[in-house]
């Protein structure tokens, strides 16, 4: 595994961008990738990434997107060290579905992470950046504040 930390921010965001602004000051290379081309993410598919992922962090930043399912199994394809998808806690995320109507066997699904991030009661995008990026931060370090931890 490479010691590089890359993150790499599916889909163009508000969060995303936050994401790619800070992220760099935390010591990751980034990357934003979106299938749209008009979007003008430059990277549209996993595909595309040439170089060793395996220190990768992959996060989905817009779970609503139709695309959800093809680029989570294209990033679960590549040996990221870690996928996880924005959103409500509550609900089953929509990425659970999306994979399973696409053939991804339970265990490969399981390795989605959702909730992502600390849970410091995140609403506007750089709040929720912040949790996704201290988050991503506890998980390399084997801290025990990593992603909606239990108080």
């Amino acid at each position: 595994m490479t010691d590089e930390r890359v993150l790499v921010a599916v889909f163009d965001s508000p969060v995303a961008a936050v994401l790619l602004r800070w992220a760099p000051e935390l010591g990751f290379r980034t990357v934003l990738v979106d299938p749209e081309p008009a979007r003008g993410a430059g990277v549209l598919s996993f595909a595309d990434l040439t170089e060793d992922l395996s220190g990768a962090d992959v996060v989905v930043t817009d779970h609503h997107r139709p695309e959800l399912g093809e680029v989570l199994r294209d990033a679960l394809a590549r040996p990221v060290r870690w996928v996880g998808v924005l959103g409500n806690p509550r609900h089953e995320g929509p990425h659970v579905a999306a994979l399973a109507a696409l053939g991804v066997p339970p265990e490969e699904v399981a390795r989605v992470h959702r909730p992502i991030g600390l849970d410091i009661g995140s609403r506007a995008p750089a709040e929720i950046a912040l949790s996704t990026l201290a988050g991503l931060l506890a998980d390399r370090n084997g801290r025990p504040g990593g992603p909606h931890a239990a108080a």
